[in-house]
C-alpha cells in the first residue's frame, strides 16, 4: 500500500514519539526526509540521526532530544503544505514562528532551509512544516 504523504508520516511519528518519550524513532527513509532531519538537529530539536541500510530504501533513525529527561525540546511540529493543497511563499513573505522562537522548514531551489537561512539567502519556497 503506497502513503499518500511521507513527511507527514515523518512529523507524526517524531510527534508520537517525543509525546511517549521514546528515546529514538524508526522513519523509511528518503532523501528528503535526511535533509528534513539535518536541519532539526542543526536548530537543536533532535539529538542525532542516522540511515540504516536494509535491503528496502533503508530506516532513518531519529534520536529525540529531552530537557532534564522530561519535557520534549518539540513543543509541536506541523505539516504546511500536503499534496493536496501545496503553500508556497515568495522570498519576502517568509513567515516566522511564535516571533522567531520557532523554525519554518522550506524546500527551496537551494535545498531544504530553515526560514532564517531562506530570508538571508533571499529565496522562497515550499513550506515544508512549522517546529518549535
Amino acid at each position: 500500500m503506497s502513503m499518500t504523504d511521507p513527511i507527514a508520516d515523518m512529523l507524526t511519528r517524531i510527534r508520537n514519539a517525543n509525546m511517549v518519550k521514546h528515546q529514538k524513532v524508526d522513519i523509511p527513509s528518503s532523501t528528503m526526509k535526511v535533509n528534513i532531519a539535518s536541519v532539526l538537529k542543526q536548530e537543536g530539536y533532535i539529538k542525532n540521526y542516522k540511515v540504516i541500510s536494509d535491503n528496502l530504501q533503508g530506516i532513518l533513525r531519529v534520536y529525540l532530544k529531552y530537557i532534564d529527561d522530561k519535557d520534549g525540546v518539540i513543543n509541536e511540529i506541523k505539516r504546511i503544505s500536503k499534496p493536496g493543497g501545496r503553500v508556497y511563499v515568495k522570498a519576502d513573505e517568509v513567515p516566522t514562528v511564535k516571533s522567531g522562537l520557532g523554525v519554518v522548514i522550506l524546500s527551496t531551489s537551494k535545498g531544504i532551509i530553515t526560514d532564517s537561512a531562506a530570508r538571508k539567502a533571499g529565496l522562497g519556497g515550499e513550506i515544508i512544516c512549522t517546529v518549535w
